[in-house]
């Protein structure tokens, strides 16, 4: 237990430890099973909802990365799980109702293959001598040999390799033990044996997967002087080479003394943390390139307006747009305008023609939108694209921080007056109570179209 309180404490700075992705049902004589849309029973004390027993196997390390708590030169307290005594853990906290899977890491101990062997040998018993079926996902050690990363392969359902910082100047400066090379090579060993495993199961319907849930890796923002789209820029190179699953940030936490660090033990804020996943989403899901969000310019994310909408304000030539004829493609672009959304707007203006009023009701955001397109030639916003006063108009409102989940309790503000009493609806006005109102047929046949889109239809 004392191994697993150092343990567990010391891998709370990794983020990418997401348990959706893979799906594997329970089958006679195994223990557990893994769920495509991932679990979530408990909350960590950083407020993030988790359900994987998330643990080192080490904490002792070989490595001196400057950002890291674990590194060498740290004065900290080190332990080493068994594999037995890890697996057992596992089982046990699975047989409680505790977790749902296991998030696996590890410093370097010894060497990268003597780590993996480590790993490698933990989830063998897992899987083969307690026939556990759950989630396990697993980091992968730069430079372990390829014979290990098959091996771990083979056992988890998703592996990652942490690239840590987006540059190679500033990884030989803060983690010099860490070669580019050394970080690359796994991550193209993988997306290679993930291909030859799919070639493999259409011919063999009973191969094994490999790491069936993909990889992952993680970056740390704000450690180095490396801006926001030098970030993007690596994030979607990774996504088109490696194929990644996703691409995590976290926010630099002081922990270290080097030099190079920022000075004064300063945290990043987190707000930079989520405008960089905003744009990140962006580029997965609406088809935008980091050139198109910032620019050599203004390489850095707006901390006053998602990208979104920074990026609407800067090309004002291109709207309003009229959601009756524009492209898909076009509706992405729209600040407020989702996938699902655009997805209903097509849907549904087969139909009949939509109206603003219309808009809402399929999803479409339109505190930020009525300034960005028309419906039937009608312009619902206050002011044009280009006004100068329409940066205000979108702004959000400025955060005093991140909040604490055992902070006290606001002290409770003045009591409202009780609401007066509402003379009761006239009969023709209550059947339309609760819901909105019906214009015409052909406007009620639309939108009941759209909203008979099946989840597979709006998922990307």
């Amino acid at each position: 237990m004392k191994k697993l309180t150092l343990l567990g404490a010391a891998a709370k700075f990794d983020a990418s430890c997401a348990s959706s992705g893979g799906g594997r049902a329970g089958r006679k004589g195994q223990l557990g099973n893994a769920h495509m849309a991932g679990i979530c029973h408990t909350w960590a004390a950083d407020g993030r909802c988790v359900s994987l027993l998330k643990v080192l196997m080490s904490n002792a390390c070989q490595f001196d990365c400057a950002y890291c708590q674990n590194r060498r030169s740290a004065d900290v307290e080190r332990a080493t799980f068994t594999p037995e005594e890890l697996s057992g853990l596992v089982i046990e906290f699975y047989r409680r109702n505790y977790i749902e899977g296991l998030f696996l890491s590890s410093g370097v101990y010894r060497s990268p293959d003597d780590t993996m062997a480590l790993m490698i040998r933990t989830l063998e018993i897992l899987r083969r001598e307690h026939r556990f079926g759950g989630y396990i996902h697993v980091k992968v050690i730069p430079g372990a040999s390829p014979e290990l990363v098959d091996a771990v392969g083979l056992l988890a359902d998703r592996v990652s390799v942490n690239i840590e910082l987006p540059s190679r100047t500033s990884l030989s400066l803060l983690a010099p033990q860490k070669a580019p090379e050394k970080i690359f090579s796994p991550m193209d060993y993988i997306r290679r044996a993930q291909t030859m495993n799919l070639e493999d199961r259409r011919h063999f319907a009973h191969a094994p997967l490999f790491a069936p849930a993909g990889q992952s890796t993680q970056m740390i923002v704000g450690a180095t002087p490396d801006t926001d789209l030098t970030i993007l820029r690596l994030s979607q190179g990774l996504y088109r080479k490696y194929r990644m699953k996703r691409v995590y940030f976290s926010a630099y936490i002081p922990v270290g003394t080097h030099p190079a660090l920022p000075p004064g033990g300063s945290q990043v804020p987190l707000l930079r943390e989520h405008r960089l996943y905003q744009a990140d989403w962006l580029m997965r899901f609406y088809d935008f390139t980091p050139d198109e969000l910032l620019s050599e310019a203004d390489p850095l994310l707006d901390s006053t307006l998602d990208p979104k909408c920074a990026w609407a304000l800067r090309h004002p030539e291109q709207f309003p747009i009229e959601v009756n004829s524009a492209p898909y493609e076009t509706l992405l672009r729209v600040p407020g305008v989702g996938v699902v959304s655009a997805r209903r707007i097509v849907a549904a203006r087969r139909q009949s023609v939509l109206r603003l009023e219309d808009l809402r009701r399929l999803g479409v955001v339109m505190k930020r939108a009525r300034y960005f397109l028309t419906a039937r030639g009608v312009f619902g916003g206050s002011m044009l694209p280009g006004s100068p006063f329409l940066r205000e108009a979108l702004a959000e409102r400025a955060d005093d921080g991140q909040l604490s989940l055992f902070a006290p309790p606001p002290p409770p503000g003045p009591a409202l007056p009780p609401a007066p009493d509402k003379p009761a609806a006239a009969p023709a006005q209550a059947a339309h109570a609760g819901g909105p109102p019906i214009h015409d047929p052909s406007q009620h046949a639309a939108l009941t179209a759209a909203r008979r889109l099946s989840a597979h239809d709006l998922v990307v």
